[in-house]
């Protein structure tokens, strides 16, 4: 007898993604290849749909290359992890493999996947995509103003610096737009404005910290104290063996939720009455500056999940 579909073991299927193709592996099956377009990905979906079992998808950040996968295997209703490369890596030196190619690291996604079963990512709302769509165009433009800006200090052509100082205005003025449009897409949203505004509770957290936090960590106020440091980034991980203690240091986690809380976490150990008496507190016990900007951090995320999953809780 059958087991239900709800307790049935996923098929799990690797998918490496680059710009014109998709390498595949299935197991019991030699990796094969897709085109990266809407034909090639029908043409997959069509042939993991007709598995026995149901399928997970395991696949790496590609730069902007997996969105139409992933919003095309969503609306199909299959399964999908999104793994961060280093361990996709770390996974294939533990076997010994030293080659990298295309269908070999299809054949890792996969093998990865029979082995860790990595937890599934839930589908975005249309709103948190366009959200998500317009932070990184703010993020693009901010720093093209700040290359151009370096450029223009260094210009010495009457010429060239009156086209540089245009440039300057026409990003700056874009800038402005893409804050509106954000204000804008937040706003029309009742549970992204609620969000918003809670997040902004706490000092030394602005509209542009606020809305990158809702773009780019979604699964805040979800989230274990320990879950939310490590998916931002700031989680200490210990360095010992023996009788060797050796520096915490953090690594991983989404490099733009780091960015921005490390801004916010400058600011409120400065302003926030809390913050800034931990700050002081971690200094004044010998702590490297950087070490308690760093331990602010971690507070302050972990603070911001803690809002968003008790809408009722009072900040002091």
């Amino acid at each position: 007898m059958n087991k239900p579909e709800a307790e049935q073991t996923p098929a799990y299927a690797g998918v490496d993604i680059s710009k014109e193709v998709l390498d595949v592996s299935l197991a019991g099956q030699p990796p094969c290849r897709y085109a990266n377009d809407t034909t090639g990905i029908a043409a997959l979906i069509k042939v993991l749909k007709k598995l026995p079992q149901p399928v997970q998808v395991v696949c790496e950040p590609s730069g902007g290359y997996e969105r139409d996968l992933l919003s095309a295997l969503w609306t199909a209703g299959l399964a999908v992890s999104l793994v961060h490369a280093a361990r996709i890596r770390a996974f294939a030196r533990a076997q010994g493999l030293l080659a990298k190619t295309d269908p070999i690291d299809a054949v890792v996604l996969r093998e990865f996947g029979e082995l860790l079963k990595p937890e599934t990512l839930a589908a975005p709302s249309p709103q948190q995509e366009r959200l998500a769509a317009l932070v990184q165009r703010r993020e693009q433009l901010v720093n093209l103003l700040s290359m151009e800006d370096q450029r223009l200090a260094q210009a010495r052509d009457a010429v060239v610096r009156k086209m540089s100082e245009r440039l300057l205005k026409k990003l700056a003025t874009q800038i402005e737009q893409m804050d509106a449009l954000i204000e804008e897409q937040i706003t029309a949203d009742k549970t992204l404005k609620s969000q918003s505004e809670r997040l902004q509770q706490v000092k030394g957290i602005g509209p542009v910290t606020a809305s990158t936090l809702l773009a780019e960590l979604p699964e805040l106020g979800t989230l274990s104290r320990n879950e939310s440091g490590a998916l931002a980034g700031v989680a200490p991980y210990n360095r010992d063996s023996g009788e060797h203690r050796g520096r915490r240091t953090i690594r991983g986690g989404r490099v733009k939720v780091r960015r921005v809380l490390y801004m916010a976490a400058l600011v409120a150990a400065r302003y926030n009455p809390i913050l800034k008496a931990f700050y002081q507190r971690l200094v004044a016990a010998g702590k490297p500056k950087k070490v308690a900007i760093t331990a602010v951090m971690r507070k302050l995320v972990v603070l911001l999940n803690h809002l968003l999953k008790n809408p009722d809780f009072k900040l002091a």
